[in-house]
């Protein structure tokens, strides 16, 4: 049931404007000249000058790794000679945050339009520990970790898919259709990091990274930027593109933190974020017309599927089996631009890019059918995660 005494303020915002940056594997440019590219494509895509751009809103996701938040918003303030009312960003925070500290701005007068960007050179970042062989020493939660050989997220995401496959009979060839049909997807759409087709005998011989996840259900690192402007929702007659309304966002934070320590293990917090987001809205999961699922990991998908109420509980695997029902055609489209897997890791942002696009039927090769209205956008494995629902009227 909706909080019928809460004011859902998010409903005060929208999405004005999109850009996103060249990406790819070590493009050989700076983050901050990556940031600037899509920053200046979101800015002119709303119709706006640099001038009335007086919030810069980023946050870098949880446990920032090496390439994964080089650009602060200092950084972008500085060189776009912004002059800001308001200003935020977060480390420590779930990866829709900017998103969610955008729309709260907006609707407490705090900024008109704020300027959300997420930038990326994990590519780079990763090459350049190869080839120098240096790494930080091992503190916090980690040190638990490395010593027994699980350094990695693929490792720990591993542990609860395992867990999942024994209870609920998971096989491989199920959890295949998330990468297949993303990477069918990333044919379609330009600038996708991978552009030929994956077979399902690709997939099943692909190196093992950490059981049941194979090489192919791990996202692929890139260098780029995304970014977008939050306006308030008054100014939605004056922007150029067709804007983006905010049904519902949310972030909780009810479980442990901990990846490999929760509750139940075979789950993760995306069900806490599902719940949180449905009480925002009188909009339900059978209204969804195409959805942006959190693949950091194949195994996330599945998660989301039954978690935000598109199956029941243990019956992803199932109904993504095939690749019918998650198509471009099918009855829910996921994954539009190939996802994280196969388009490219932005964090999460990159999947809000995305949605947008494909409410305003900007999709190309790759756009769903018929004209969707409601798109969900989820980010995060582990235990922090975040939705939104967006809606174009």
């Amino acid at each position: 049931m909706k909080e019928e005494t809460m004011e859902i303020p998010e409903r005060s915002a929208i999405i004005s404007g999109i850009g996103q940056s060249a990406i790819g594997r070590r493009l050989g440019r700076g983050a901050l000249d990556l940031t600037i590219e899509a920053a200046l494509q979101a800015i002119g895509d709303a119709g706006l000058d640099r001038s009335e751009i007086d919030g810069v809103s980023t946050g870098s996701g949880y446990a920032v790794a090496p390439g994964a938040s080089p650009v602060l918003t200092m950084d972008l303030k500085e060189a776009l000679r912004l002059n800001l009312n308001w200003y935020g960003a977060s480390s420590d925070s779930t990866q829709m945050s900017a998103l969610i500290n955008a729309c709260m701005a907006v609707a407490s007068g705090q900024a008109r339009h704020v300027l959300v960007f997420r930038t990326v050179t994990e590519a780079s970042a990763r090459a350049d520990v190869s080839s120098t062989g240096s790494v930080s020493r091992v503190e916090g939660g980690m040190q638990w970790r490395a010593p027994f050989g699980a350094p990695s997220a693929a490792n720990w995401v591993g542990l609860i898919a395992s867990r999942y496959a024994h209870e609920y009979g998971m096989t491989r060839e199920q959890l295949a259709w998330i990468a297949l049909n993303g990477r069918r997807n990333a044919v379609r759409t330009p600038h996708a990091v991978y552009r030929t087709l994956l077979t399902m005998e690709e997939y099943l011989e692909s190196r093992m990274i950490s059981t049941p996840l194979c090489l192919y259900d791990c996202d692929v690192p890139i260098d780029g930027s995304v970014a977008m402007v939050v306006s308030h929702v008054d100014t939605a007659r004056d922007v150029n593109a067709t804007p983006i309304h905010i049904e519902a966002i949310s972030g909780p934070l009810y479980q442990r933190d901990t990846w490999d320590q929760q509750s139940d293990l075979t789950r993760f917090a995306a069900a806490d974020a599902a719940k949180r987001l449905w009480s925002r809205t009188d909009l339900r999961p059978r209204d969804v017309d195409v959805a942006q699922l959190y693949d950091g990991f194949s195994f996330l998908a599945l998660l989301w599927l039954e978690d935000m109420g598109f199956c029941s509980r243990g019956e992803a695997a199932a109904f993504v089996e095939g690749g019918h029902r998650i198509a471009l055609d099918g009855e829910l489209p996921i994954n539009t631009s190939g996802g994280q897997l196969s388009f490219g890791r932005l964090h999460g942002m990159g999947l809000l890019h995305e949605a947008c696009v494909q409410l305003r039927n900007l999709g190309g090769e790759r756009q769903v059918p018929h004209q969707p209205r409601v798109a969900l956008v989820t980010n995060g494995g582990g235990p922090v995660a975040s939705a939104a629902l967006l809606v174009r009227q």
